[in-house]
C-alpha cells in the first residue's frame, strides 16, 4: 500500500482503492496508479493531477498528449504501454474469468522463519489480509505486485524493493508490531486480494546485499544496528505451477521482528532519501525539503507518515501524541512476548515411531516389517539431509508425487547414494505373469522410484484437478500391484506416508493414493504418516476425516521435526549397520564399500572383511536355528571367533581347498578359473563352502550368488564390478572368491564361467593370474567314494574320525549352553553320523498319531515330498499361514509359522527366497529327515507318495496364496518331469517320483499325471510326459498321439515336443512288430508297418525343420547355449533300420544272400520294385507284397541315401565340435552307441563284402574291386574326413588303417586323373595324417613331401563346395610355416588365406550346429618335422600319468606346465593386434591372424606386444593356447 499520510494531503481519503473500471477513477486514483503501476516518477505523477487526468480521460491519452504537457519522452512511453497492458488483462479476464484465480486458498510461509518445506501455488491467495497491528505478535501483511518492473532499469528496480522495505520497517518498528512485506502477491483492482504471482528473481544475493545498504541510507545513524537486526534478510518462497513443477518465480519476504529488548523505548524515523547519496550532491532547498525526516506507524493496512505535511490546525498534534505513547507501546510489547513464549510441549511421539517403523521390535535390524512402500511428495532441498532414514528402510518402492523429484527432488538426491530403478507408473498393469514383470521391474533388489505424477519419458505432469483422471487409474494399478501377497509379504510390509508439502486441496493426489491403499490392505495398521509439523498434519487429517470419516492420529507422527525423525529411525540400527562396510585391497589395505555400489550388485551377497562386527543379534537364537536345520549364516562363523566359543567346526576337506585347491588355480592363467564342491544334500557342502570364504575374506573379495535363476550375464556384469571396485592399479587388485550354491547343471557354472571371461576381455582386464575364481558348490544325487583333484571335491554323508571328534566336543559346548539340545536334530544327525537308526527314530517319534486329516499333517506330509524329490523346494510362510489358518498381525510382527505345525514344527526351518521376488519361505530342517518322514508316513500310516502328491496337486488352497506360488508350481513341476542322466548306463524314463510311485502303488501313477495335467492345464512338457508314459508304460498309443498332439498345440516350436510325437509312432511300430509272432510278415500287416513308418519319419523330418528353425533364433539371440538338437536325424535312422529289419522279414527279400542283395539295390535306389518284380519267378506269389510295396517306392529307393546323409551329418557334427566346457559327455555318448548300433545295420545291408575272397581272386575285374574297396571304406566309416579324423578317437586298429591308405590309394591309382574326386585326395591325405599318428613307422605312410605335393595339386584345382572345409583344414595344419623349406613354396605362402577360407567354410557349413558346442582341436603344432610335426590329442593324453586327471588339466590350463607335453608341442610367436594374434612366420611379409581360445589372455598387452603361444588346429581354424 502507499503512503497514506501523502494521499490524504491531496485531499482524497479513499484514493488508494482502485475501482475495477479505468472509466471510474479519479485524477487522485490517476496519480496513484502512475506511482505505483506505472512506475513512473512524482514528478510526471504530479503533471498528470495538475492536467486533471482522470480514468475516462487516461483512456483516450496519445503519447503526443503527454510530450505537449511537459511528460518526457520514457515516462511517456511507459504510461501508455502500461495502460494498454491494464486494459489488455482487463479484456482477457472478461473472456476466461477464472483464468486470473484459483480460488484455493493457502496459508503464507511461516513467520520468522527461513528454512522451512514451504512453496506457493500461481493463482493461489494467501489467507491473510493486509492488516495493522493486533497483538503485536501476530504479523501483519502488506502485499506488493512488483511485476511491472521489466521496463525499469535494475537499479530502479532494486529501489523500489528497498523502499518498500524500509517504509513498512519502520512502520512496523515503531508500532511495536511483528510483520511481513510480500513481493509477487497481487492486489486489487487487477487482482485478488493476495494472489501469488510471483517475480523473476535473477541475483538473490542481490537483494540480500542490498537491504542493509538501504537501512544504513534511510535510518538515522543511531538506530542502524537496531534496524538491521529488526529487518530480516529476505526470503525466496518458491512458486510452483498447478501441477507442481517450477515457474522459476518466487515471493520475496522480508520479516520485521521489533522486539522490545532491541526497540526498548526508541522511535525510528527514516529520511525520504538516501542519505550516502545526497551527501555526494550539493544540496539544494528542495533537496533539503526531501531529506525531511519522516515517520511512520501500520495504520489498518497502510503504513502513514505522521510528519507528512497536513491541512490540519496542528499538524504536529497526532506526532506528539504518538511520542507519548511509545513507552505504552514498548511494555505492551514485552508483555506480549512474554506471554507467547513457547513452551515447551512433552511428547512420547519419538517412542511412538519406534514402535510403529519396527512394527514393535524397536529394532530395525529385527523389524517385524519386512518390506517398506513410501509415498511422498514434493520435497524441499532444506528437508534433503534429514531424509537419510530412507535409505536404511531400503523401500521396495516409493511412489513419488513430486514432477521434478529426478531433477531437484528427493529422487535426485538419493540416486547418488543408492541403486534406484525409475519407472512410470504405467510399467505396473498385469499383462503378463506377476514374476515375469517383477523380474523386468528388478523388484525387491533395487527401489523401484515410480514417478507418479509425470517427469520422465515425455509424461507431463498433471495440475491437481486433472490428476485423478490422467493418472489415477495407473497409479491405483501400481498400488494393486504392491498389495498383491506373491508381491510383498502379506501384512508384513508398511507404507509410510511422508508428507514433505502440506496436502491442503481436497484433490491432491496423496489423499486418493491413501485410499486406495487403505482400500487394498483393509485398514490403516500397515499405514504411517509422518507430518513435520502440526499444521500440516491438521490439514492431512481434517481432508482424510472429511472424505472418508477416518481418524488417522493413532497413526501419525506430526511433534516431530524430520531431523528428530531422521535420528529416532537412525537410532534403531545397531553399530553394525550403522557402520561403515569394508573391501580388502591389496598389500592388506582396505576401502569402504558404499551402500549405493553394494545395493547395485544385487545379485551377490557381499562379504565383507568387517561383516557381523558391532552387530546385536541374539547369538543363541542364530546357532540354535542353525543347529536345528536353519541354513549357515556370517553370523555362525562370527560368533564362533568371539572370546569363550569353540572354534567352528572345520571339515577335512576345508585344509586341502584353502592350502591346495586355491594356491594351484592361483597359478594358471585364465581370468575366471573354478573348481567344484561337490556333496550329498544335508551334508554340509554348503557350509564347508561358506567356512572358507569367511576365513579368506581378508584375501579375496568373496560374494556368495544369492538367486542361481539370475541372468548369468547380470552377474557376470556385477562379479567384474566388485573386482574392479576402487581399484585403478594392476597390482592392488585381488581376485574375486564367488561361491555358487546349487546350481542344477554344470552347463551354468560353464556359462557363467565364460561370460565373466567375456566381461573381462571387455574391460581389458589383464592379468598372469585368476581375476575370479568361482567355488561351485553343487549337491549330488549319486556318489562314490571319490578323491579329491585339483578341481573337485567330495563331500559325503561318512564323516571322518577328526571330524566326529569335533562333533563330539561341540556337542558338550552346546549342552552347557542349551537346554533343549535333544531337538538340535540338523546337528545330531551329522554327530550321529547319518545312522539311518537316530534318523528314522526321531521321524517315528515326531510323527506319532499322524493323521492325515489335520492341516499341520498334511503340510508336513506335503513339505517332506517337496524336499526329498525337488532339492531346494519351499513352501512360503503366507501360503502356510493361509493353509493353516495362522493370522498375522501387523505392526505387531508375523505369526509364528513353525509353532503352527504344532507338534511337527521341529522339523522344519524357515529360510529366505531369493528368486524374482525376495519372500520368506519353510523347508524341512534336513533331506535325510525328509526321506524317513517319508518312509515313516508309508510304512506306518499308509499314507504313499501318489497320496500326497494328489494331495498336493488337487488342494487348490496350495495355490490360493500368491506369494511363492510361481516357485511352488516351478518346484512341483520339476518333481514330476526332471529325469536323473546317469553317467553310467540309461537314462531314466522318468522322474524319480513317478517311478517309485510307480513301483509303490504301480498303475496309480496314471491318476497322479491325469491330476498333474488339470494343475497344469497349458503346460506342453507336462502333456509330453503323459505321451511318453501311455507309450512306453501303457502301451496306449492312441492316448499318447493325443497328448502328443496337444502338447505340440501349446508348443509350435520346440523340437523336443515334435521329436516326443514321432517318438509316439516309432514306438507302436516297434511294438506291433514285437506282438508280430509269424516268421514272416503277412501283406495286410506290411501295408500297416510301412504306413506307421513313413508316418515316423515324416514326424521325424518335421522335428529337423523345427530343429534348424531354433538353430536360426539362436544365432540371433546370442544368450541361448542350448546345443542343436540332432533328436531328429538319429530318430529317422533309427525308423530306417527298422524298415530294414520289416523288409528283410518279407518273402521278396528274405532267402538267401541273392534275396539280400536285391534289398541293397533297391534301398540304395540302383534299382526298382518294378525290375524286381519282373525278375521274380515267384511273382505271382509274392504279387499282394510288390503292390504293397511299390506305394512306397519313394520311401524304400531313398532309404540309403538318407541314411549315409545322416550318418555322415552326425559324424561331422559329433567329431569336429564337443561339448563347450567338457571333453566327453555322457548323454552324447549314449546318442553315439545308438549310431553305432544303426550303423552296424546299415554296414551288414549295404556294405557287405567278403574280403578274403577279394584277396584271392584275382580275376575280379578294376571296377568290381574299386566298388569293393569303396564298401570296405564306408563299413570302416572312411569314406569322410569326419570318419578318418574319429579313427583317432574311437581307438581303430592300425592294420584297418593301413588297409584304409592301401584302398585310397588303389582307387586313385585306377583311376583316370580326370574322374579322381577332390574328397578321394583329401581322404587319401586324413588317412595317411591318421595312420601316421596310430603307426609312425608303417611301410605303407606315403613320403610326407609327397602328400604336401598331392595337397597343393588339389588346391590349385577346382574345390567342389562341399569339400572345401575339410580341405583347408587339412592344408593348414599340414603347411604351417616352420623351418622346414617347402617343395611348393608359393602354396605354403598362401596359409594365411586358407585359414580365411576355412572360417567362412566353418560358418558357412557349421552356423546351424555350431550353438552351445565349442570346435575340437585335432591336431596341435609339434616340435619336429615331417608327419611328426602333428599331434594328436592322444599323445598329449599319453603323457599324463594315471594318477593325473586329464579332464582336469585339460579344463584349467595345467596341462601346458606338464613337462612331457612341454618337449612335445612347439611355442610359437606373434604381436598382439586387437583381439587377435598375427603369427610370426618365416615368410616375410606374411602373417596369419590367430584366435585366443581364451581371449582373456590377450588382455592387458599393448597392441603390436610379443607373445609366444601353443597352436591348435581346430575347423574353425587355428587357436592359440597358453598365451604368454
Amino acid at each position: 500500500m502507499a503512503d497514506r499520510g501523502q494521499m490524504e494531503n491531496e485531499g482524497d481519503e479513499n484514493s488508494t482503492y482502485l475501482p475495477t473500471e479505468i472509466r471510474d477513477w479519479s485524477k487522485h486514483h490517476v496519480k496513484h496508479w502512475a506511482l505505483n503501476m506505472a512506475c513512473v516518477e512524482g514528478e510526471c505523477a504530479d503533471i498528470l493531477l495538475q492536467q486533471n487526468i482522470n480514468g475516462p480521460s487516461l483512456l483516450l491519452l496519445e503519447k503526443s498528449d503527454l510530450l505537449e504537457v511537459g511528460v518526457t519522452l520514457g515516462p511517456a512511453k511507459l504510461i501508455i504501454h502500461k495502460r494498454d497492458e491494464l486494459l489488455k488483462l482487463k479484456k482477457e479476464q472478461l473472456i476466461n474469468p477464472t483464468s486470473n484465480q484459483s480460488g484455493r486458498p493457502c496459508k503464507p510461509y511461516p513467520f520468522h522463519r527461513h528454512h522451512d518445506a514451504c512453496r506457493y501455488k500461481v493463482n493461489s491467495v494467501l489467507d491473510v489480509t493486509e492488516s495493522g497491528a493486533s497483538d503485536y505478535i501476530e504479523p501483519c501483511h502488506e502485499y506488493k505486485g512488483y511485476i511491472n518492473t521489466s521496463e525499469a532499469t535494475a537499479e530502479n528496480k532494486m529501489k523500489k524493493f528497498t523502499d518498500e522495505v524500509i517504509r513498512f520497517a519502520a512502520a512496523c518498528m515503531n508500532s511495536r508490531t511483528n510483520g511481513t512485506i510480500h513481493f509477487g502477491v497481487g492486489d486489487k483492482p487487477e487482482f485478488i486480494h493476495g494472489q501469488v504471482l510471483g517475480v523473476s528473481v535473477q541475483d538473490k544475493e542481490a537483494y540480500v546485499t542490498a537491504l542493509p545498504q538501504a537501512i544504513e541510507g534511510h535510518f538515522e545513524h543511531k538506530h542502524i544496528p537496531a534496524a538491521k537486526m529488526c529487518i530480516k534478510p529476505p526470503r525466496f518462497v518458491e512458486v510452483l505451477n498447478p501441477d507442481m513443477t517450477s515457474t522459476e518465480k518466487f515471493v520475496i519476504e522480508v520479516d520485521i521482528v521489533p522486539e522490545s529488548e532491541i526497540c526498548k523505548e526508541n522511535i525510528y524515523h527514516i529520511f525520504s532519501l538516501d542519505t550516502r547519496k545526497s551527501k555526494k550532491k550539493v544540496k539544494s532547498k528542495e533537496t533539503e525539503k526531501e531529506e525531511m525526516k519522516r515517520l511512520f506507524i501500520r495504520d489498518h493496512s497502510s503504513s502513514r507518515d505522521l510528519l507528512a505535511p497536513t491541512t490540519f490546525a496542528k499538524p504536529l498534534e497526532e506526532y506528539n501524541r504518538f511520542l507519548d505513547s511509545v513507552s505504552q507501546l514498548s511494555l505492551l510489547r514485552k508483555q506480549a512476548e512474554e506471554k507467547h513464549l513457547r513452551v515447551v510441549k512433552s511428547s512420547v511421539q519419538g517412542s511412538r515411531l519406534s514402535e510403529m517403523i519396527t512394527g514393535g521390535s524397536q529394532s530395525l535390524d529385527k523389524s517385524n516389517y519386512e518390506r517398506y512402500v513410501i509415498v511422498t511428495n514434493k520435497s524441499h532441498l532444506v528437508q534433503l539431509e534429514s531424509l537419510e532414514f530412507l535409505l536404511e528402510l531400503n523401500p521396495t518402492a516409493v511412489l513419488d508425487f513430486d514432477p521434478e523429484t529426478t531433477k531437484s527432488g528427493l529422487k535426485k538426491h538419493f540416486e547418488d547414494k543408492s541403486t534406484i530403478n525409475v519407472h512410470l507408473p504405467v510399467k505396473y498393469k498385469i499383462t503378463e505373469a506377476v514374476e515375469d514383470i517383477a523380474c523386468k521391474l528388478k523388484l525387491t533388489r533395487n527401489i523401484s522410484w515410480i514417478l507418479c505424477n509425470g517427469g520422465i519419458e515425455r509424461e507431463m505432469p498433471s495440475e491437481v484437478d486433472d490428476w485423478l483422471i490422467e493418472k489415477g487409474a495407473s497409479v491405483r494399478d501400481v498400488i494393486s500391484f504392491l498389495c498383491r501377497k506373491d508381491v510383498l509379504p502379506h501384512t508384513r510390509f508398511l507404507v509410510v506416508f511422508l508428507l514433505l508439502s502440506t496436502v491442503s486441496e481436497k484433490m491432491d493426489p496423496l489423499l486418493e493414493t491413501f485410499s486406495i491403499f487403505w482400500q487394498e490392505l483393509r485398514g490403516t495398521e500397515q499405514i504411517l504418516c509422518i507430518c513435520e509439523n502440526e499444521d500440516a498434519f491438521t490439514c492431512w487429517k481434517d481432508l482424510i476425516e472429511t472424505r472418508y470419516g477416518l481418524d488417522i492420529k493413532k497413526r501419525s507422527i506430526y511433534e516431530l521435526s524430520f531431523a528428530e525423525v531422521n535420528g529416532t529411525i537412525l537410532s534403531l540400527l545397531s553399530d553394525n549397520r550403522k557402520s561403515s562396510r569394508f573391501l580388502p585391497c591389496g598389500g592388506g589395505s582396505k576401502v569402504m564399500l558404499k551402500k549405493k555400489v553394494e545395493t547395485s550388485l544385487d545379485t551377490l551377497n557381499v562379504l565383507c572383511v568387517n561383516q557381523c562386527e558391532g552387530g546385536n543379534e541374539d547369538k543363541s537364537l542364530i546357532e540354535e536355528t542353525f543347529y536345528k536345520g536353519g541354513k549357515v549364516s556370517w553370523w555362525n562363523f562370527y560368533f564362533s571367533e568371539q572370546p569363550g566359543s569353540m572354534p567352528f567346526i572345520k571339515r577335512d576337506k576345508f585344509d586341502f581347498i584353502v592350502d591346495t585347491i586355491l594356491p594351484l588355480l592361483n597359478s594358471l592363467r585364465k581370468a575366471c578359473v573354478s573348481f567344484n564342491l561337490f556333496h550329498l544334500t544335508g551334508c554340509g557342502g554348503t557350509t564347508l563352502g561358506m567356512h572358507v570364504l569367511w576365513t579368506l575374506k581378508d584375501k579375496y573379495r568373496c560374494a556368495v550368488l544369492k538367486d542361481r535363476t539370475a541372468d548369468h550375464a547380470v552377474v557376470a556384469e556385477q562379479v567384474v564390478n566388485l573386482l574392479m571396485y576402487e581399484t585403478t592399479e594392476q597390482s592392488s587388485r585381488i581376485p574375486v572368491l564367488l561361491m555358487l550354491d546349487d546350481f542344477e547343471e554344470m552347463e551354468d557354472t560353464y556359462d557363467l564361467q565364460m561370460l565373466i571371461e567375456k566381461e573381462c576381455v571387455k574391460r581389458k582386464i589383464g592379468s598372469k593370474s585368476p581375476q575370479v575364481i568361482l567355488l561351485n558348490c553343487m549337491m549330488t544325487e549319486f556318489w562314490e567314494k571319490a578323491e579329491s583333484t585339483e578341481d573337485a571335491v567330495f563331500i559325503g554323508n561318512n564323516l571322518s574320525e577328526m571330524e566326529q571328534r569335533q562333533f563330539e566336543k561341540k556337542l558338550e559346548e552346546i549342552e552347557k549352553t542349551y537346554k533343549n539340545a535333544d531337538t538340535f536334530y540338523a546337528f545330531m544327525i551329522m554327530k550321529k553320523n547319518f545312522a539311518p537308526e537316530y534318523i528314522q527314530g526321531v521321524a517315528r517319534n515326531t510323527l506319532k498319531s499322524f493323521s492325515i486329516r489335520h492341516k499341520q499333517a498334511q503340510l508336513i506330509a506335503v513339505l517332506a515330498l517337496l524336499n526329498v524329490y525337488c532339492k531346494g523346494a519351499t513352501l512360503s510362510v503366507s501360503l502356510c499361514e493361509e493353509f493353516l489358518d495362522l493370522q498375522a498381525k501387523p505392526h505387531c510382527g508375523s505369526s509364528d509359522v513353525k509353532a503352527g505345525f504344532g507338534k511337527f514344527s521341529t522339523l522344519v526351518t524357515c529360510c529366505t527366497e531369493e528368486g524374482t521376488v525376495v519372500f520368506e519361505a519353510v523347508r524341512m530342517i534336513h533331506s535325510s529327515m525328509a526321506e524317513h518322514c517319508l518312509r515313516e508316513l508309508t510304512s506306518t500310516y499308509s499314507v504313499t507318495k501318489a497320496e500326497i502328491t494328489d494331495l498336493l496337486l488337487t488342494t487348490e488352497k496350495f495355490y490360493e496364496c500368491i506369494q511363492g506360488r510361481d516357485k511352488l508350481k516351478k518346484d512341483v513341476h520339476t518333481m514330476l518331469v526332471k529325469r536323473q542322466h546317469l553317467v553310467k548306463g540309461e537314462d531314466s524314463q522318468f522322474s524319480p517320483l513317478i517311478q517309485d510311485i510307480s513301483k509303490e502303488t504301480p498303475g496309480v501313477e496314471e491318476n497322479v499325471l491325469f491330476n498333474a495335467a488339470k494343475r497344469f492345464e497349458k503346460d506342453a512338457i507336462i502333456f509330453q510326459l503323459l505321451a511318453r508314459y501311455q507309450y512306453l508304460k501303457k502301451r496306449d498309443f492312441r492316448e499318447a498321439k493325443d497328448w502328443a498332439k496337444n502338447a505340440k498345440e501349446l508348443s509350435k516350436d520346440n523340437s523336443y515336443i515334435y521329436d516326443t510325437s514321432a517318438q509316439v509312432i516309432k514306438h507302436e511300430l516297434k511294438s506291433e512288430i514285437q506282438s508280430d509272432k509269424e516268421d514272416l510278415i503277412k501283406p495286410e500287416k506290411l501295408k500297416d508297418y510301412l504306413r506307421m513308418a513313413q508316418s515316423a519319419t515324416e514326424s521325424f523330418r518335421e522335428t529337423q525343420v523345427i530343429a534348424k528353425k531354433e538353430a536360426t533364433l539362436r544365432i540371433q539371440n546370442k544368450r541361448d547355449n542350448s546345443p542343436y538338437n540332432t533328436a531328429g536325424c538319429l530318430g529317422e535312422i533309427q525308423v530306417a533300420v527298422i524298415i530294414i529289419e520289416i523288409l528283410e522279414k518279407i518273402p521278396v527279400f528274405s532267402s538267401g544272400n541273392v534275396r539280400h542283395d536285391i534289398l541293397s539295390e533297391v534301398l540304395s535306389g540302383r534299382t526298382t520294385i518294378q525290375k524286381v518284380k519282373m525278375n521274380d519267378s515267384k511273382v505271382s506269389k509274392h504279387a499282394s507284397y510288390y503292390h504293397i510295396l511299390q506305394e512306397f517306392d519313394e520311401l524304400l529307393h531313398s532309404l540309403r541315401y538318407n541314411m549315409k546323409k545322416h550318418f555322415d551329418f552326425l559324424d561331422n557334427f559329433h567329431v569336429n565340435l564337443s561339448h563347450r566346457f567338457t571333453l566327453k559327455d555322457s548323454r552324447e555318448e549314449r546318442t553315439q552307441q545308438e549310431l553305432f548300433r544303426c550303423f552296424q545295420r546299415y554296414s551288414e545291408l549295404f556294405c557287405k563284402m567278403d574280403s578274403t575272397e577279394l584277396m584271392k581272386n584275382k580275376n575280379l575285374s578294376i571296377k568290381l574291386q574299386i566298388h569293393k574297396g569303396r564298401q570296405f571304406l564306408e563299413m570302416k566309416k572312411a569314406d569322410t574326413h569326419s570318419g578318418i579324423l574319429n579313427c583317432l578317437s574311437n581307438g581303430t586298429p592300425a592294420d584297418i588303417m593301413v588297409e584304409v591308405v592301401r584302398k585310397y590309394a588303389f582307387i586313385l591309382s585306377h583311376t583316370p586323373e580326370s574322374d579322381r574326386s577332390v574328397r578321394d585326395k583329401v581322404n587319401l591325405i586324413y588317412a595317411n595324417v591318421v595312420l601316421s599318428c596310430v603307426k609312425p613307422e608303417s611301410q605303407h605312410l606315403r613320403p610326407y613331401k609327397l602328400l604336401i605335393d598331392l595337397l597343393c595339386k588339389v588346391l590349385q584345382g577346382q574345390i567342389p563346395y562341399g569339400e572345401s572345409l575339410a580341405l583347408y583344414f587339412i592344408a593348414v595344419a599340414m603347411m604351417w610355416p616352420t623351418e622346414i623349406v617347402m617343395s611348393q613354396p608359393v602354396e605354403s605362402q598362401k596359409v594365411a588365406i586358407y585359414v580365411s577360407q576355412m572360417r567362412t567354410s566353418f560358418w558357412n557349413e557349421m552356423k546351424s550346429v555350431f550353438n552351445g558346442k565349442s570346435p575340437v582341436v585335432h591336431f596341435f603344432l609339434g616340435k619336429k618335422q615331417g608327419y611328426a610335426h602333428l599331434v594328436h590329442l592322444r599323445e598329449i593324453e599319453r603323457c599324463v600319468s594315471s594318477k593325473e586327471n586329464f579332464a582336469s588339466l585339460w579344463q584349467n590350463g595345467k596341462i601346458w606346465k606338464h613337462e612331457r607335453v612341454k618337449e612335445l608341442l612347439c611355442r610359437v610367436t606373434g604381436e598382439v593386434q586387437r583381439k587377435y594374434i598375427l603369427v610370426d612366420t618365416r615368410n616375410v611379409g606374411s602373417k596369419i591372424e590367430l584366435i585366443p581360445m581364451n581371449k582373456s589372455q590377450l588382455c592387458g598387452k599393448l597392441e603390436g606386444a610379443k607373445v609366444s603361444f601353443v597352436i591348435g588346429f581346430s575347423m574353425k581354424g587355428p587357436l592359440a593356447f597358453d598365451i604368454y
